[in-house]
């Protein structure tokens, strides 16, 4: 099948959807800073992203709620994504979030490249993979050296890493899928609202009544509407055109706009470490979204 997706489209999606991923590492943060839980931020999200894209559905057919694929990637790219980064958000800083999601996301699509299908990265990437490795080993510096209270931001932290992982075999899965970016946006939110909102619902703990109703308007409207929706069509598109290592390579730029945004906006610090490491994120994520000699363009394009 021929790409229609040209590489310049490419950068624009993967731009749009550095902007909306900023935002949301920001937005998550100040909800993570509320009395609303995780769950209650996913719920939101998923929720509203369901009302809203419901009534564009009808094309999604009996066979599409019988593709396990399409099943998996709901699970890992909705539910598991989800629970894992707004829990995390609820312990570390939005500087680390920036860091640790986005930021990791060219190392672990690498990763996961390798690990499932043995596709090794060529020279010119492995070198943008080092530099964001040693940008992340500068944020996490000062933590594994600290003692107290730096266990709760290490335990999100850690939640922040297991999201970014989950979010990288979505990245790879959805690529070799062969599905259309519309029909997995559109599935992935349903399937996923239709999963997590029962369970939601009946067992899990609530802080709605806690918080002002705009905060509540907020977090609905833009994780419903941004990454769940805009940011997931852009991506895929993204995806489609460059790959998924470029496009991973292009979207940890995020720790740039959304650590620095974090000082003035949460009132969050910004260390020589954490400079640092976007320094080296930044610059390597640079180098590894470099058309390389050896690509994925021997793939089918997902559209």
């Amino acid at each position: 099948m021929q790409n229609r997706h040209t590489p310049l489209g490419g950068y624009l999606a993967a731009a749009g959807t550095v902007a909306i991923w900023s935002g949301f590492i920001l937005i998550s943060r100040l909800g993570g800073k509320s009395a609303l839980t995780p769950w209650d931020i996913l719920a939101l999200r998923l929720g509203t992203a369901a009302l809203l894209l419901l009534p564009f559905c009808r094309d999604i057919t009996a066979g599409h709620w019988r593709d396990l694929r399409l099943w998996l990637l709901a699970l890992v790219g909705g539910v598991l994504y989800g629970v894992l980064v707004y829990a995390g958000f609820k312990l570390a800083p939005a500087a680390h979030g920036a860091i640790l999601l986005p930021g990791l996301q060219p190392f672990l699509i690498a990763g996961v490249l390798w690990l499932l299908f043995g596709e090794r990265p060529p020279a010119g990437r492995m070198l943008g993979l080092i530099a964001i490795a040693a940008g992340i080993a500068c944020v996490a510096r000062p933590y594994l050296a600290a003692s107290g209270g730096a266990g709760d931001v290490l335990a999100g932290d850690a939640l922040i890493l297991g999201s970014s992982v989950a979010w990288a075999v979505y990245s790879v899965l959805a690529r070799r899928g062969g599905y259309a970016p519309w029909l997995l946006t559109r599935f992935v939110a349903l399937a996923s609202a239709a999963a997590f909102l029962p369970v939601y619902a009946l067992l899990l703990p609530k802080g709605l009544a806690e918080v002002p109703a705009g905060m509540l308007v907020l977090q609905g409207l833009y994780q419903g509407i941004g990454p769940t929706i805009v940011a997931m069509l852009l991506f895929l598109r993204a995806v489609a055109a460059l790959g998924p290592e470029r496009t991973g390579a292009l979207i940890s730029l995020v720790p740039v706009l959304a650590g620095l945004a974090a000082a003035p906006l949460l009132g969050e610090a910004v260390s020589g470490w954490l400079l640092a490491g976007l320094v080296f994120v930044s610059l390597g994520a640079l180098q590894a979204a470099r058309p390389q000699t050896v690509s994925l363009r021997s793939q089918t394009c997902p559209t």
